[in-house]
């Protein structure tokens, strides 16, 4: 089975500083890609820069902030932007050079099941005709409430999609520091990493560049998502010809998120990371072991407390007393249900609230979501 590859390359890693394409950087990263697809590789590019691109030629003096101007910046920078990579995968490969194809998502798309089995569909089409499928957000439509936020979150979606033997994000720095490094000399990389801990998230700091959005800390939890998903992934520097391939094949400059987890089906994957949650349900230390660890369903004896308004066939977040997210179902009570019938035997339920079915969730609609 061909290895498919999603690679994630930043607006800092394609723009200047004071914005616009860096057409050196392109070529570079162009030339990088087509090493990896002209090895037999499946390539996916998840790209951002639209609207770092298009602020200048729009005629704004710095990266605007006020969300119809980014949405007009990115409508004329991802125009820009597509046309740099086919300009530059053109001299790759044999014949006309490699193809390359745009495929624009929005949060909304991942959340309808049929709208993102249908983005699937596509790009393994492009991928079987050996062509790149390069993948931004639709930020021209994006409203704030359903944006990803950055594009490091995207691409850890869009390996799970297309159950990618590795997810690589390219970043400044190579790899994740035990502190910052351009602030202590004495701090150490991180080289491998089975666990996202509390204190691998704290370390990681948060803003990224003037032209980009996301820090250490997004990739970190990209590179959790992937992981929850069975997607091994690597966070560094690709800076030199060769790097890339160096990356994918455990040798790169960076960090690399291990997972002793399988890929998840594409219906579990919607339940545990496009789907909107409804509401959520708090539970106790016996439920949350059996949920994590007896793979139980939850019963309502375990819950103790109810928060939002859902109704049968919806999405819920659990949570233990903690407020830590255990995962996701899709429950089979109503929310007045699930509070009448919170922290009573199964035996009590019977004869206290009419429901049709004795689990709040089945463990076959629930997704776990804490390592």
């Amino acid at each position: 089975m061909t290895d498919t590859i999603v690679v994630k390359i930043g607006s800092s890693s394609l723009t200047s500083e004071e914005g616009g394409l860096n057409r050196e950087r392109i070529a570079f990263f162009a030339r990088e890609l087509a090493s990896l697809h002209e090895s037999g590789r499946q390539v996916l590019l998840v790209t951002s820069g639209a609207v770092a691109a298009g602020f200048r030629k729009i005629g704004y003096a710095a990266r605007p902030k006020i969300v119809h101007e980014k949405q007009a910046a990115a409508a004329v920078g991802q125009a820009l932007l597509m046309q740099a990579y086919q300009e530059a995968f053109a001299s790759h490969g044999a014949g006309g050079g490699i193809g390359v194809a745009q495929i624009l998502l929005t949060r909304a798309d991942f959340s309808n099941r049929r709208r993102i089995q249908n983005a699937q569909l596509t790009i393994e089409e492009l991928l079987k005709q050996r062509m790149v499928p390069i993948i931004n957000e639709n930020d021209t439509v994006s409203t704030d409430e359903l944006k990803f936020g950055d594009n490091d979150t995207l691409s850890a979606l869009v390996g799970n999609m297309v159950k990618a033997k590795r997810l690589v994000i390219i970043t400044d720095m190579d790899g994740l520091y035990t502190e910052d490094p351009r602030k202590n000399p004495a701090a150490r990389r991180i080289e491998r990493v089975d666990q996202i801990s509390d204190d691998i998230l704290s370390i990681a700091g948060g803003a990224g560049s003037s032209v980009g959005t996301g820090g250490m800390r997004s990739k970190i939890e990209a590179a959790r998502i992937a992981m929850r998903g069975g997607i091994p992934a690597f966070i560094g520097r690709v800076v030199e010809p060769g790097d890339l391939i160096l990356a994918v094949e455990g040798n790169g400059r960076g960090t690399y998120f291990d997972t002793s987890l399988h890929n998840l089906p594409m219906k579990k994957q919607w339940l545990g990371f496009h789907s909107m949650p409804q509401g959520r349900i708090l539970v106790d230390e016996g439920a949350e072991r059996a949920l994590l660890l007896g793979g139980k369903s939850l019963l309502p004896a375990g819950i103790r407390a109810i928060e939002g308004d859902f109704h049968p066939g919806d999405v819920v977040e659990v949570c233990n007393l903690r407020g830590e997210t255990l995962g996701r179902g899709v429950v089979n009570y109503a929310a007045w249900q699930a509070q009448a019938a919170a922290g009573l035997s199964s035996e009590e339920v019977r004869r206290r609230v009419e429901v049709a079915r004795m689990e709040v969730i089945h463990r076959d609609e629930w997704v776990t979501l804490k390592a």
